[in-house]
């Protein structure tokens, strides 16, 4: 399989982009990129994720609100090679999967339910990472994330004198 993907250049440059992310490897980028012909057919990431069966289905009718589950009725394939990942991810102590893990498993109590929206953002991750055609880089979460301190402009809405009457 490694010896297919890297006859291929654009192949082989989207294999060592994706399986940057630890836990994803040759195998899972393969079966990833045959069940949904190298994300060809996916204008978003709701799509890809509907496609693999990781959509959110609620149990509902009239006055009765039921469990929210996973629809499961996408490509099982996908969500099969994923399962071990999402298990390294969290393993490993990668900070962004970790914490939604987590995340996940204090508010509902069930850790396959934790594992499943790992599995979920790596197959997100994987989609951006082919898109843009970039490696994967851990401390992308904390670089984004700049907030303003609490006194500064850009907290407080200024409105000018009599523009309401």
């Amino acid at each position: 399989m490694e010896k297919l993907i890297s006859t291929d250049q654009v192949l082989n440059d989207h294999c060592k982009n994706i399986t940057s992310i630890k836990g994803i490897g040759t195998l899972s980028f393969a079966v990833i990129a045959a069940e949904t012909n190298g994300f060809a057919l996916f204008k978003n990431a709701g799509s890809l994720v509907s496609y693999a069966g990781y959509d959110i289905v609620e149990n509902q009718s009239r006055n009765h609100v039921g469990r929210t589950k996973i629809s499961k009725k996408g490509n099982s394939r996908i969500r099969r090679i994923l399962h071990m990942p999402a298990l390294c991810a969290v393993r490993d102590d990668q900070p962004q999967f970790k914490n939604l893990f987590e995340r996940v498993y204090q508010r509902t109590g069930k850790k396959m339910k934790g594992y499943v929206a790992v599995q979920k953002k790596l197959l997100v991750m994987a989609y951006y990472l082919w898109r843009k055609d970039q490696a994967y880089n851990p401390a992308f979460d904390n670089e984004i994330k700049i907030i303003a301190p609490e006194n500064s402009e850009a907290t407080h809405d200024k409105i000018p004198e009599g523009s309401f009457h």
